[in-house]
């Protein structure tokens, strides 16, 4: 089984120092004859010569951005009785002021509403009159922002505007005159060139990493941001703390701003991902004119189609998003969108994938109708949804209320079809496992013997191929046709009581 990518928000820096020392005042390499360093002979050798192209040194260019990029300390309120953690950091962190905060430490500050606790970030100056850019998962639900300069002043800084989706910030200080940066928007990085981020990791202000640009147009799905926004993925190390610091090409301009990491343990493996200059122009320019970032909005579930091709026995050419879910009263269900319906073009233009169609329904005007080609079992139909506003994030990924049997619930008896123990719909098995009104198709009471475990008994098949699920045996026919066909997958859309999930169901081995 694959392991689960983690892409940590390094909102928060602590600080942790391990140090080592040897008895002689020197270092010695056990291989060969040793290096010998000691502090009046320096390191006997060839003159270093870069291989060619490299920079001799990425000094002058730090020199040169240093006194743009910030230090940004906030204070947040935590609600009572929530453990305040940051991702990758299990150890403690510093306050603006310097001091040690513990969560659940005696004599912090507390109220009714929760207790404070201190957290920081980076961020870099864009205007000499004190714009700064970094990321929204730095700032939000900030109760006080304090910026730390290059040369160790502190200034408050208030939010003048955030955009979750692209997960982009501005604040601003009071004051003019200040050391700037610019974005690099014309002209795109390549893979292989240099890069520099400077940032605060761990609390360590004024912080540089050289590397390059590993990939571009990154989609991480585990981002909500990955929607709006595809990553340039660098090796220059970003840690816990760098998130919201910029990085720089080599002469000096801002070509990311660096949000996410990859890693199985926290710190940096040399895997980041940076919100590219274009996207972040663009948004915080319109942040710093007061602007609310509105984007478009249908109401659907969505993924794509890749994974699910051979089950639904889709043409290889076949390009589109599969619908999973309908948000009920929303635009596309007024506009006659039905889950389990595979959006193949929007005004005519195709559909290639679901981050397509995300960006392409978030381009829209608040109020615009789309015109959507649909496959809809085995023919083509038209929907047309008038979008709405998109509600933010925190809205959108809400709990769900929790309905369903859930993973304990006891299997009942039920025929055998592709692995699983299905039953019909009826009042008994809607009261049993607490299958709300609305939700119709073929019950799952169990699984079979060779059948997929990930099931569990009060999930609902909604449907099966590309037809909605009526009867036990038609998931039986549609898997025979699945065998027949040379195929060992069908596809199901169930609801899982936590919102609806489409699979390539395995088909069991026929004995």
């Amino acid at each position: 089984m694959m392991k689960r990518k983690e892409f940590i928000l390094g909102a928060a820096a602590g600080l942790l120092v391990a140090a080592a020392a040897t008895a002689g005042g020197f270092m010695r390499w056990p291989a060969g004859d040793g290096l010998r360093i000691t502090p009046s002979s320096g390191v006997v050798g060839q003159p270093f010569a870069p291989p060619p192209g490299a920079p001799a040194s990425f000094a002058s260019i730090f020199d040169q951005v240093a006194p743009a990029v910030v230090q940004i300390d906030v204070r947040t309120r935590i609600p009572g009785g929530r453990r305040f953690q940051i991702p990758g950091v299990p150890f403690d962190f510093q306050t603006p002021d310097g001091g040690p905060v513990r969560p659940g430490q005696p004599g912090q500050p507390e109220d009714d509403e929760g207790r404070l606790a201190a957290g920081a970030g980076s961020g870099f100056f864009i205007s000499p009159d004190g714009y700064i850019v970094t990321n929204n998962h730095v700032v939000e639900n900030a109760e006080e922002i304090v910026v730390r300069l290059a040369d160790n002043r502190t200034l408050n800084a208030r939010l003048v505007g955030r955009d979750e989706s692209t997960d982009l910030a501005v604040i601003k200080v009071e004051g003019e005159r200040f050391a700037y940066v610019s974005f690099e928007d014309a002209a795109e990085p390549r893979v292989g060139d240099w890069v520099i981020a400077v940032g605060n990791p761990f609390g360590l202000g004024g912080t540089a990493t050289a590397g390059i640009v590993s990939a571009k147009s990154r989609d991480l799905r585990e981002q909500q941001s990955s929607a709006y926004v595809d990553y340039i993925q660098i090796d220059a190390a970003i840690n816990t703390g760098n998130s919201g610091g910029p990085t720089f090409d080599t002469r000096g301009r801002v070509i990311g701003v660096n949000t996410a990491i990859y890693s199985p343990t926290g710190g940096s493996v040399g895997i980041g991902f940076a919100i590219p200059a274009d996207v972040a122009k663009t948004i915080t320019e319109r942040l710093m004119r007061g602007e609310t970032i509105q984007r478009g909005y249908m109401g659907v579930e969505i993924g794509d189609l890749e994974p699910f091709r051979e089950a639904l026995g889709l043409p290889a050419n076949m390009q589109g998003a599969l619908v999973a879910g309908v948000t009920p009263g929303g635009p596309a269900q007024r506009g006659g969108l039905q889950a389990g319906d595979i959006v193949l073009s929007i005004d005519g233009e195709p559909v290639a994938d679901s981050t397509e169609l995300t960006r392409r329904v978030g381009a829209a005007r608040v109020g615009q109708s789309l015109r959507l080609e649909v496959l809809r079992g085995n023919g083509r139909v038209t929907a047309t949804v008038r979008t709405t506003r998109r509600p933010p994030e925190t809205e959108l990924n809400a709990d769900r209320p929790s309905q369903g049997a859930g993973p304990d619930a006891p299997a009942s008896p039920g025929t055998a079809a592709a692995g699983l123990l299905l039953a019909p719909m009826t009042p008994q098995q809607r009261a049993r496992y607490s299958i709300p009104a609305g939700i119709e198709g073929v019950v799952v009471t169990g699984v079979a013997p060779g059948g997929n475990s990930d099931f569990w008994p009060g999930m609902v098949i909604l449907r099966v191929g590309m037809a909605p699920a009526r009867s036990v045996e038609q998931i039986a026919q549609e898997a025979q046709r699945a065998r027949a066909a040379g195929r060992d997958q069908i596809f199901v859309l169930v609801w899982t009581g936590r919102g609806n999930a489409a699979v390539a169901l395995d088909l069991p081995r026929e004995r």
